[in-house]
């Protein structure tokens, strides 16, 4: 048996079924590499093997989502703590190791080999991030890393079943496609379970159409019968196609109102799943940022204390520009390629939804405009400023208000 090391370096490259570990040593030799399936007792069985080649071992993983989260559960529970490297740190660390091959077992090793050389990668809060992506907040709700992935999913599907509606619609009756907006018009959808054809709509008339819809629970029945038998009455041709069509498009406007009211219920879930997190009163008490982008902060960010200031936060979500500078240029620049797209997303959002109302945000959102900004950039100024109040408030546990605290004399 090999003697046993004071410190080794455990690379995993993570993926669904199955992950590949590779152990090395001060020396960059492999001591040992071997696939392990994403499973509670394969993976316990290698953690046994791996810690009885040293006394300490450096974990470190390029995924720190669901893929990866079983195996970062049990090593939180052996008092284990893992990094996490980049997929792009791993891509551009391989060119500088012999051979151009791509194999789960190489970057494995890479990423060990990268965590031996390197020690300013941020640790991976095994804790927090179980309480986003595997253990229940309470006995009975789903914890909030699930629910807005899936929530995520669900609006994606929506938008995707809104533009084939669309899509199919255009085909055989573009005028009535062309009077709604399907997206966020819901007495529209009802219409179109029931009535998808010029003719259809003629026959029903004004009347009975408007009936028809009020007995469905739509808002502005009335409204919504006079623009499509309006629509009808533009187009008096029958396309090819048009009963398919038709049925198509009817299925479609009944799985969208379906989705619709599994997204209402999601959001109610989410909201109560948030307002049970400690800072979720000051987190929610920032303008423009409400119970589903709070609960998408709390996922994206994770534990604050990783953040050093609100610089570094600003920096994680790409709103702080990155320098290129060479020689005698300097002050050069440049939009950060590396960050958090989904910390981005919930700050830049809550800044658009801030600055459409009077107050501190839209004055400063107007502030930059009048500087010449454009629009995008504005908001993006306006969020990396929300940015370091939201961290102040999180930092000294109070909620926003207007007027700015009151400095006592020390």
């Amino acid at each position: 048996m090999s003697k046993r090391k004071a410190q080794v370096w455990a690379g995993v490259d993570a993926g669904k079924g199955h992950h590949w570990v590779a152990v090395v040593d001060e020396t960059g030799a492999t001591l040992w590499s071997k696939k392990v399936d994403n499973d509670e007792s394969a993976i316990l069985t290698v953690l046994g093997e791996i810690l009885d080649l040293a006394d300490e071992v450096r974990w470190a993983v390029d995924i720190s989502g669901t893929s990866s989260a079983l195996l970062l559960a049990l090593l939180a529970a052996h008092g284990q703590q893992a990094v996490y490297v980049p997929g792009r740190t791993v891509n551009r660390m391989s060119g500088a190791y012999r051979g151009e091959a791509k194999t789960d077992a190489r970057d494995a090793y890479v990423i060990a080999e990268t965590a031996r050389h390197r020690n300013d990668f941020a640790t991976i809060d095994v804790p927090a991030q179980l309480a986003a992506d595997l253990a229940l907040l309470t006995a009975h709700r789903a914890d909030l890393a699930l629910l807005t992935a899936h929530r995520a999913d669900l609006v994606a599907d929506r938008v995707r079943m809104i533009n084939r509606l669309r899509d199919v619609l255009t085909g055989v009756f573009p005028a009535l496609e062309r009077a709604f907006d399907y997206s966020a018009h819901k007495g529209a959808l009802v219409l179109l379970t029931g009535y998808q054809t010029p003719a259809a709509i003629r026959r029903r008339g004004r009347a009975r159409l408007t009936a028809w819809l009020a007995g469905r629970s739509v808002r502005g029945a009335d409204t919504v019968a006079e623009t499509a038998l309006e629509a009808a009455q533009a187009q008096q041709t029958a396309l090819p196609g048009e009963d398919v069509a038709a049925q198509i498009v009817a299925d479609l406007a009944t799985q969208i109102l379906a989705l619709d009211d599994r997204l209402k219920r999601i959001d109610q879930q989410i909201r109560e799943t948030f307002r049970s997190h400690p800072q979720a009163e000051i987190i929610e008490s920032l303008p423009g940022m409400g119970p589903i982008l709070g609960a998408e902060f709390v996922v994206a960010a994770g534990d604050l204390s990783a953040y050093a200031d609100a610089g570094h936060l600003a920096s994680a979500a790409g709103l702080v520009p990155v320098p290129r500078d060479s020689g005698r240029r300097t002050g050069n620049l440049h939009r950060p390629k590396r960050y958090s797209r989904r910390l981005r997303r919930v700050f830049y959002l809550s800044a658009q939804t801030s600055m459409m109302r009077e107050g501190p945000n839209r004055d400063f959102y107007l502030k930059k405009r009048g500087e010449g900004c454009k629009h995008v950039q504005a908001v993006i100024a306006l969020a990396r400023r929300r940015a370091s109040v939201l961290w102040a408030l999180l930092r000294d546990g109070r909620v926003f208000t207007s007027a700015p605290p009151v400095t006592q004399a020390a």
